[in-house]
């Protein structure tokens, strides 16, 4: 490498996972987590399936399962939304959100690649991973 800077970053990602039955470990993807260090960026998109979810379990708390989505998305962007994360800096976060728990939402493993765009990286990673 020539050490010419690319215009491209690391980022690192998570899938959401919902797991409804958390006994049965069956699960859907249901957002992504996004986090670039070098420009300090950190966000979530979600899409929640509800006739997947449903198949996965009828009695599944929808509403629930949304609350948790729009709270990740909500930490992600900072400021009164956040609580007490609001203060946190990107990194901490992310790293916050990508902590393992055995609930019904989830993060997978985190993975890393190249980007121009974190942003527009978000919305792609949505499209190929989640929808």
């Amino acid at each position: 490498m020539s050490g010419r800077y690319s215009g491209r970053d690391v980022f690192e990602y998570a899938v959401l996972r919902v797991v409804p039955r958390v006994e049965r470990g069956e699960m859907i993807n249901a957002g992504v987590v996004v986090y670039c260090r070098a420009r300090s960026f950190v966000a979530a998109r979600t899409h929640l399936d509800v006739g997947r979810l449903r198949a996965l379990d009828p009695h599944a708390d929808i509403e629930g399962v949304r609350a948790a989505l729009h709270a990740v998305e909500c930490l992600c962007r900072g400021g009164a939304e956040a609580g007490q994360a609001a203060a946190d800096d990107a990194g901490r976060r992310f790293r916050w959100l990508v902590a393992p728990r055995s609930t019904v939402l989830q993060p997978g493993p985190v993975h890393t690649g190249l980007t121009a765009d974190p942003e527009a990286e978000t919305e792609r990673l949505l499209e190929v991973l989640v929808r």
